[in-house]
């Protein structure tokens, strides 16, 4: 290895020991690794600088894992910003919050920390609160006057917390009279329909029972369309008594009980069926009559998409030429296979940031591994940054061109970022690949469904605009 290769390998390193020992909360560590970095800066200035791959420093992964006496260390005496972001614009409290460390948001605020700075999506302290259900945090937010409806890419922190069926947070939420019937402006999604989709009968009763609109519509769907493509016959009978619509369309004329008996949940088809006036096109009005006829259009429907899809592909090779790849050195990816590990760790433990982080220090080391940005791309996936999961993605297929999953992943970001066409080629292209990959027939499919709902829905908004 060259010289200047070699010292920045170490300074890598020194970086990643430094950030590890900020993380443990190790004082002593903290700053004896502080002043090997120390390049005339001072100390002060050294620890401000010195950030990781996502512009992390020492005070977000501090607060991160809830290492009080490291923040004050690093907030009272070297004068670290306490309303510092990382490269997604998210704060030390945003990230204390996520992790639900309570002590720790309220000391970061106590030094003037600002919880209502949203991120890079909009998020904020509270979003993430709501959504994982640290309601001890929540109350703490909410005392200190933070919006209660703050608005977010994803909605509010109503919505997060119905969404990720959290039925405490929902609670708390609605006695500070969080808003019902707001919605997001892409989709129109409302904290009734996220709880429904989120399968989640407790919070779907507590939004009921305070009033929530059980016949809005999301995507031109309503929340009993939902319940019913999800067979969640305890929801349905819970909207059905609240007065939805149970022959409310959506934008195919499609009612509930045609998506109950498409997914096959007989259950839910009988608890529709009698409060359904009759469909003509059904032969036969009963349970198996309206299952058996909505299987068999639903198939058909799938064949001809399916084949008109494969032809439209037919005549277009993709192929993706492998990169010219740099030589790694058996000690370079021996420290990126230590640093995958970290990584995988870290998702399992649900710490998505930490692992973008850890997949990020393996790439550095060995960028000739397509699995290491196939991992960091769903990492991604998983923090709603689909465009940084499409890029690494991409990646991926430049150096496994051969491998489905790459395909996956860039159908995965692609449909995040609502360009159904492209997602469903890329999904085809990994069929094609793998045609056994029931996973990837799925996507595909649902991917040209929503493509072709989301234009027909463009369509209409477009043709009221100019009505």
């Amino acid at each position: 290895m060259a010289p200047d290769a070699t010292h920045a390998l170490a300074v890598r390193e020194k970086v990643q020991q430094y950030l590890d020992a900020a993380r443990s909360g190790n004082i002593d560590l903290f700053k004896k690794l502080a002043k090997q970095l120390d390049d005339g800066k001072g100390l002060a200035g050294t620890v401000a600088d010195v950030k990781d791959a996502n512009k992390r420093g020492a005070l977000i992964f501090a607060a991160m894992e809830g290492k009080i006496e490291l923040c004050k260390y690093l907030v009272e005496e070297l004068n670290i910003d306490v309303n510092e972001k990382d490269e997604e614009g998210e704060t030390p409290v945003l990230h204390a919050a996520r992790q639900g460390h309570t002590a720790t948001v309220q000391y970061l605020i106590e030094q003037g920390a600002d919880p209502a700075i949203p991120s890079a999506s909009g998020a904020t302290a509270l979003h993430h609160a709501a959504g994982n259900g640290h309601i001890e945090l929540v109350k703490f937010l909410l005392s200190k006057g933070v919006d209660v409806d703050l608005q977010s890419d994803a909605g509010t922190p109503l919505m997060w917390a119905a969404g990720l069926a959290q039925e405490d947070a929902v609670k708390v939420l609605l006695e500070h009279h969080a808003n019902l019937h707001v919605q997001t402006e892409d989709d129109n999604v409302s904290p009734l329909v996220s709880a429904v989709a989120a399968n989640s009968l407790p919070c779907v009763e507590l939004l009921v029972k305070a009033g929530a609109d059980v016949n809005v519509r999301a995507g031109g769907a309503t929340p009993l369309i939902i319940a019913a493509h999800n067979g969640s016959v305890e929801i349905i009978n819970c909207l059905l008594q609240a007065g939805a619509d149970p022959n409310a369309t959506d934008e195919d004329g499609n009612k509930p009980i045609h998506a109950a008996a498409t997914g096959g949940s007989r259950a839910a088809v009988e608890a529709l069926l009698p409060v359904t006036q009759r469909i003509q096109s059904v032969p036969e009005w009963s349970v198996d009559g309206v299952i058996e006829f909505m299987q068999s259009e639903y198939r058909r429907e799938q064949q001809e998409r399916t084949e008109a899809e494969r032809k439209a592909n037919k005549s277009r090779e993709h192929i993706i030429p492998k990169k010219d790849l740099p030589e790694v050195t058996p000690e370079a990816k021996k420290k990126a296979a230590d640093a995958k590990v970290r990584g995988e760790e870290a998702f399992k433990r649900q710490d998505f940031s930490t692992a973008v982080d850890a997949y990020t220090q393996a790439i550095d080391f060995d960028p000739t591994d397509g699995t290491l940005f196939s991992n960091r791309s769903l990492c991604w996936l998983r923090l709603g940054q689909a465009e940084h999961a499409l890029s690494d993605a991409k990646a991926c297929r430049e150096l496994r061109p051969d491998w489905a999953k790459a395909c996956y992943r860039e159908g995965a970001a692609l449909r995040l970022l609502q360009r159904f066409e492209e997602a469903a080629n890329a999904f085809y292209e990994g069929v094609q690949i793998d045609p056994e990959s029931k996973e990837l027939v799925t996507a595909f499919r649902e991917a040209v469904d929503a493509g072709r709902k989301f234009h027909d829905t463009s369509k209409k908004n477009l043709s009221s605009s100019k009505s």
